[in-house]
């Protein structure tokens, strides 16, 4: 997972409120097994409307999406963070979020900020024309007209983004302690290992019977 520790330029100035996963990736694109070309579906029924934000040319690539309310709520579906950051989005700016997708989003590489409705407001104005940073070091949004918004993250997850770390991350980066530990029982507690475990699990087995 690529480390986030800023966020800046152009943001789709959307606002929409209650947007679910089916909206987000359709539930026919979610046939694949992999996390790339999903950008292509997502928001499709949005964007069979004419004239729609995600294909504004004065948006094209914004990695920052200003949505609404109750952002990613239905199905626990994780082709949501895939479409999203397949697109190039890597902050999702909202009032608030699905508790299943604000956690999808974190596990890959997306930033979920919480801001009053009041500062949402502010930022779509502002998105029109200008850009937004969201900053992961100072946990605040600003813009070039010096508005400054701060927000609050699960500090876990804040170092995971900025250090780049999934679960698999995390379990590589502990790879020597895990290495350590499991020498420290073979040595101390043979019995423990895995094949001597089997071993006496059938010896104890054969006792029994």
């Amino acid at each position: 997972m690529t480390p986030v520790t800023t966020v800046s330029g152009r943001a789709y100035p959307w606002g929409a409120k209650n947007i679910d996963t089916d909206v987000i990736i359709p539930a026919h694109w979610l046939k694949t097994i992999t996390r790339t070309g999903l950008g292509r579906g997502a928001f499709e029924t949005v964007r069979a409307q004419p004239g729609n934000i995600f294909d504004d040319a004065r948006y094209a690539g914004s990695p920052i999406l200003i949505a609404g309310d109750n952002f990613g709520c239905g199905s626990s579906r994780e082709h949501a963070a895939w479409a999203l950051a397949d697109m190039g989005i890597t902050a999702v700016i909202a009032p608030s979020f699905s508790d299943i997708f604000s956690g999808n989003a974190f596990k890959n590489g997306i930033v979920p900020v919480v801001l009053p409705q009041e500062a949402i407001d502010r930022l779509i104005e502002v998105a029109k024309d200008q850009t937004v940073t969201v900053d992961l070091e100072t946990m605040t949004v600003t813009t070039p007209f010096q508005d400054r918004f701060t927000f609050e993250l699960d500090a876990f997850r804040r170092q995971c983004l900025m250090e780049g770390l999934d679960e698999v991350g995390l379990t590589l980066a502990r790879d020597t302690q895990i290495s350590n530990f499991e020498e420290a029982v073979a040595s101390n507690r043979p019995w423990m290992t895995v094949e001597s475990g089997y071993a006496s699990i059938g010896v104890e087995g054969s006792r029994r019977t």
